[in-house]
């Protein structure tokens, strides 16, 4: 099942996509609060134990605009560095030096304001705050049933589905601090979408992650491809981590970090650019695709 929120005749609303990809159904005016996105279904899906129906008429997707399935989080984003061997080896002598790869999971988190939807543009601050923008394809999961100190064996049973960020990164602003909070909170740098997949429907364990880059008047890259069965630390040992003495809410978003063939892991790194697009498709879930402009550009 794929749950989208999205805006209609300038109506935020939230319904489900059909198996096809061509039509959305929304729930009826007032059901949810749709400000919040899915946030308040998935609040119902937990203490109902199942999700309604939805009663509204159905609408061809080519007439709405996609919005972040959760356009504001209830608070920061978890977010997993370094859960590729691959992505590892790549940055093992800037981003990642002095890390054991297996040892713990790196955790950090991006603010709430960071969440844009799909095809919404991504601000380039500039060369003065900035001259190093990377791109991060991530598959993201998204807490259904909350809870502390989850175990392993029963971490699973707490995720409601399954979603795409783009952890947009300033490197040379991630470089600069010894911690990565400030070069991943930058304004619009987390896109998300283009929905939630319900986790009964797709195998976050067993699913291929890919991201091209179209630079500005170029052709189409692929420059990452890889499949979630070689995270080095699996979606049940995530939520094990991040629970460790924290209290997970439903609605709670947790990227598991990101594969190799980011821009600063080639030689020259390669940054993002104004008109540069970068698209995102995760198999079992949809494309996440966002374009990239200065703030200052005319």
């Amino acid at each position: 099942m794929r749950i989208a929120a999205f805006q209609h005749q300038g109506q935020r609303q939230v319904g489900r996509v059909s198996a096809d990809g061509a039509n959305v159904t929304p729930y009826l005016p007032g059901q949810f609060d749709a400000s919040r996105g899915a946030q308040a279904l998935i609040e119902h899906s937990v203490a109902s134990g199942a999700l309604p129906q939805p009663g509204g008429q159905s609408l061809a997707l080519s007439l709405v605009r996609l919005l972040a399935p959760l356009p504001l989080p209830r608070r920061n984003i978890f977010c997993v560095g370094r859960n590729y061997h691959a992505h590892a080896r790549e940055l093992a002598a800037s981003v990642f030096v002095g890390n054991a790869p297996e040892s713990w999971p790196i955790i950090f988190s991006k603010v709430p304001e960071t969440v844009v939807g799909p095809d919404a543009v991504v601000r380039l601050p500039g060369a003065a705050i900035s001259a190093q923008i990377d791109y991060e394809a991530e598959l993201t999961l998204v807490i259904g049933r909350g809870g502390r100190n989850i175990a392993r064996a029963d971490a699973l049973s707490h995720v409601f589905g399954y979603t795409i960020v783009n952890d947009v990164t300033a490197r040379d602003v991630q470089m600069r601090h010894a911690q990565w909070h400030l070069g991943k909170s930058f304004d619009s740098f987390c896109p998300m979408g283009p929905w939630i997949v319900t986790a009964d429907a797709l195998d976050g364990a067993d699913t291929r992650v890919r991201c091209w880059v179209t630079p500005a008047g170029g052709a189409e890259e692929l420059r990452q491809d890889a499949q979630t069965r070689d995270l080095i630390f699996d979606i049940p040992a995530i939520i094990e981590a991040c629970s460790r003495g924290i209290t997970l809410y439903p609605g709670d978003i947790i990227a598991t970090g990101t594969a190799a063939g980011v821009g600063m892991g080639m030689s020259p790194p390669r940054w993002l650019g104004h008109g540069d697009r970068v698209r995102i498709a995760i198999d079992g879930l949809g494309e996440l695709s966002n374009r990239f402009e200065l703030e200052d550009a005319a």
